[in-house]
């Protein structure tokens, strides 16, 4: 791996984590409860898990020059990632059986407030 390479990668993750901190604020500010973050399973990994009520949301945090590059990113792929990884969280809590799970992404566009898209696709 070339320097200019790994350069990119670390900038990569740190725009990465930044969106992930900015959706946690945006999502804290409509009153969802933290409940993980960054869960990594070994099917895939959430970015957030968040809680409003009884709604347990498994949240996607893309962030991309636009909103379509962002859209785009969330494949079918990616969606059964999130999936397999949010049955593996709800299987280790109890509790979770009371509440009512959801996939959400939350779209980040540099010079923009976040976007929250709830029930971004089902929860199959």
């Amino acid at each position: 791996m070339t320097q200019a390479s790994t350069d990119r990668r670390r900038r990569a993750e740190r725009q990465g984590l930044w969106a992930e901190r900015l959706a946690e604020l945006m999502l804290r500010l409509k009153f969802y409860r933290i409940l993980a973050r960054r869960f990594k399973t070994p099917v895939g990994e959430i970015d957030l898990i968040a809680r409003r009520g009884k709604r347990l949301a498994f949240v996607e945090v893309k962030r991309r020059p636009s909103m379509d590059q962002a859209l785009e990113a969330i494949t079918p792929r990616l969606r059964g990632r999130v999936r397999k990884a949010a049955e593996l969280w709800m299987a280790r809590h109890d509790r979770a059986g009371r509440w009512h799970p959801a996939f959400d992404v939350v779209v980040v566009v540099p010079g923009t407030w976040p976007v929250h898209m709830r029930d971004a696709f089902p929860f199959e």
